[in-house]
């Protein structure tokens, strides 16, 4: 499997994981976000950074 293939697996992966919620609990997605919209721009970056280290951290295990 070459590289394009790997990332395209990703990334069919990350829109089939980020589905479940909204498909299966519609609500609570929706109170998420809204929770979401509250935070301030600090706040949301310091997530993505944790998004990002944890993605790291997985990749580094695999």
């Amino acid at each position: 499997m070459d590289w394009m293939q790997s990332l395209a697996l990703a990334f069919a992966l990350l829109l089939i994981l980020e589905g479940l919620l909204p498909l299966f609990a519609p609500r609570l997605w929706k109170q998420m976000f809204a929770q979401l919209l509250q935070l301030r721009e600090g706040q949301l970056r310091f997530c993505g950074l944790l998004c990002i280290a944890a993605g790291l951290l997985v990749l580094i295990w695999l």
